[in-house]
Formats: C-alpha cells, sequence, structure tokens
C-alpha cells in the first residue's frame, strides 16, 4: 500500500478510541479524505494540534483499506486561534468548512481547496467583516 503527500485543510475530526482521531480533509490533489491519527489525543503527541480544524496542513498519508492513516504532519496555516477569539468569525468558519465538507468526491477540487484556504486566511485576519467573506465563499463555491 503507498504513502502519499499533500495539502489539507482540516474540516472535522472525531474521536476515536482511547487515543486515536478520526480527521476529515479537503486536499489539493486528491480531494476529500478521512484518515485516522493515531496517538494524537495522548498529551506526548508530535502532531495532535496540527489536525485541529481550520488548520492547513502539509500530511503524509498511507493508504488504507477505508481510512487512511496520517504518517505526518507539517503545519502550514494556523487559523484556529484567531479564528476561534471571534464568534461571528467562528461561525462563518464554521459554515465554510461544514460546506467543503458537504462536497461529492467530484465536486472537491484544487480549485475548492484554495478557496477554502483563502477564506480562512481571510477570516484569521480580522481585517474584514465575517459574514461578506462568508457570502462571497458561499457563492464562489457554489460557482466551481
Amino acid at each position: 500500500m503507498p504513502t502519499y503527500r499533500d495539502e489539507v485543510v482540516v474540516l472535522r475530526t472525531h474521536k476515536l478510541g482511547e487515543a486515536d482521531r478520526i480527521v476529515t480533509m479537503l486536499s489539493r490533489r486528491h480531494g476529500k479524505v478521512r484518515a485516522v491519527a493515531k496517538g494524537v489525543r495522548r498529551t506526548s503527541s508530535k502532531f495532535g494540534a496540527r489536525l485541529e480544524p481550520f488548520m492547513v496542513a502539509d500530511v503524509q498519508l498511507y493508504q488504507g483499506r477505508s481510512l487512511d492513516i496520517v504518517q505526518q504532519a507539517e503545519s502550514l496555516g494556523s487559523y484556529g486561534a484567531a479564528i476561534v477569539a471571534d464568534y461571528d468569525r467562528y461561525t462563518a468558519a464554521h459554515a465554510m468548512v461544514e460546506t467543503a465538507d458537504r462536497l461529492n468526491e467530484a465536486e472537491a477540487t484544487p480549485q475548492q481547496y484554495l478557496l477554502l484556504v483563502g477564506g480562512l486566511r481571510t477570516l484569521s485576519q480580522g481585517g474584514r467583516a465575517a459574514r461578506p467573506v462568508l457570502d462571497s465563499y458561499l457563492l464562489r463555491a457554489m460557482s466551481l
């Protein structure tokens, strides 16, 4: 089973067992990917904080049968802390991530990935109001 590397935006996470987590990501080249990150809920985890919602990371994945397995993760953009600090930005970012998560595999394109990263970056910078950024993202996502 081969490994592959890609840039991803973490859309959502689910607990799995005692120390693992299922991570749903939108990748630049492989569309929507679901993977298991083993041991990330332990305090000694090397990449647990890099696999939180609204984070952009460069990950190496191992292709599994039903779910892939995260082997490495390097942070490329840490937008979570700035977004979570403001309620309006958080709700807008959550709606953007939820929209990206609802995409079918065929609709998850590199343009969708770049659009989501741009929207999260704009929200984290805080220079614009959250509602127009969300509206712009939704209209552009639907047009793609």
